[in-house]
């Protein structure tokens, strides 16, 4: 990665590599706090011991075989109100990176996770950081599985394993996943947000299906039929449209 240079107009054109380290977002925040930083600079290490996914989650990978980098953008046109806007493109951008390689069931799962049928492939963790009401840095960390043929999770795959294909080159991945993400935060700023909300259901997992989810102590059967521009889920429930935050519902898999 010491000579990496995506096709892109800025992101990836900053490259930190690292060999090992705990969490690229970490790192990636460190940097902010103590350094000048471009817009688009990439984190990215072969081996990240300690990272992080939503909810307190930690991240299983293997050295040296999956996708595990943060990239820092400077989103000062979105608002604080707006912050989900950039979860739906930045999941938009791994899809299209993802579509490349696999035809079929590939999704995006609320509120930034990728599945591949009922399995997970790649997650999103994004950490924003606020100038009084507009964005001013945000930390998007992406860990995609690629290479890796084992885990300790059974919902859990990779790139290889779905495609059943040979072992593939992280770097120029990491180059066509740099172009796809550059794509699709160029049209964040262009103002297409009410384009990528349609494109973000259309990919959404299981939306507009009936399935089982669970809140707190309760279970029921609800359809996933819009997410609100706070980034909430809207499940309609029994003829009725229940609204539920990151933290408030869990899918049944």
């Amino acid at each position: 990665m010491n000579n990496f240079q995506p096709k892109t107009l800025f992101i990836g054109k900053n490259t930190i590599y690292l060999p090992s380290c705990h969490s690229t977002n970490d790192v990636a925040a460190e940097k902010i706090q103590n350094e000048k930083i471009f817009d688009g600079t990439l984190v990215i290490t072969s081996d990240q011991t300690a990272g992080r996914g939503q909810r307190g989650n930690t991240w299983e990978t293997m050295p040296g075989q999956n996708i595990t980098m943060s990239v820092i953008l400077k989103p000062d046109f979105l608002s604080a109100a707006d912050q989900f806007n950039l979860n739906i493109a930045v999941s938009l951008g791994v899809h299209l990176f993802l579509s490349k390689y696999i035809q079929a069931g590939l999704t995006v799962k609320w509120p930034n996770d990728i599945y591949v049928g009922n399995r997970k492939m790649g997650g999103i963790l994004i950490e924003n950081s606020l100038a009084g009401s507009r964005l001013s840095h945000a930390i998007v960390g992406i860990g995609v599985n690629i290479n890796q043929l084992s885990f300790s999770n059974s919902k859990v795959i990779s790139l290889r394993l779905a495609t059943q294909q040979d072992e593939f080159d992280l770097e120029a991945l990491v180059g066509e996943l740099c172009v796809c993400l550059e794509k699709y935060y160029l049209q964040l700023r262009n103002g297409h947000i009410a384009e990528q909300k349609k494109e973000y259901l259309q990919h959404l997992f299981r939306f507009d299906e009936t399935h089982y989810y669970t809140s707190g102590q309760e279970r029921f059967a609800g359809k996933i039929v819009d997410v609100a521009p706070n980034g909430a889920l809207m499940i309609e429930v029994n003829g009725a449209v229940r609204t539920f935050d990151f933290k408030e519902v869990a899918f049944e898999i």
